[in-house]
């Protein structure tokens, strides 16, 4: 209950996402940034050999986990400015849309991880 308290703190995520993390992925708040990510299938492939270059894509891990960060990325687009900043400025740089989606999406799985590891709800900055 108390990780699930500090989960739903975050603005975008709902029981039902809270409850999906911690079921899961139980390694929450016990990795680093980059290996919880990769874990989730959020960690950015990219595919090259030699001087060809093709386009990064994501990959493996927890399809459930990655379904639910989906939906939660999209909700916390909406109701969190920090998110919602995050996710325009990538826009305007010229990101495609759902690239910057996918950015809210490990943004938010990193942000999930800091608050379990700390034991801290959301606090704006």
């Amino acid at each position: 209950r108390v990780r699930e308290k500090l989960l739903s703190s975050v603005p975008g995520i709902g029981p039902t996402v809270a409850r999906t993390m911690i079921a899961e992925m139980p390694e929450l708040g016990s990795l680093g940034r980059r290996q919880i990510a990769a874990l989730a299938g959020l960690a950015p492939w990219t595919r090259q050999s030699g001087r060809w270059r093709g386009k990064s894509f994501i990959g493996g891990g927890r399809s459930r986990v990655r379904a639910v960060l989906f939906m939660a990325a999209l909700v916390a687009i909406r109701h969190n400015p920090v998110l919602k900043a995050f996710r325009d400025r990538l826009v305007e740089v010229g990101k495609p849309k759902i690239v910057a989606v996918v950015a809210v999406m490990r943004k938010l799985l990193t942000i999930l991880n800091a608050i379990i590891r700390d034991q801290k709800p959301w606090q704006t900055a």
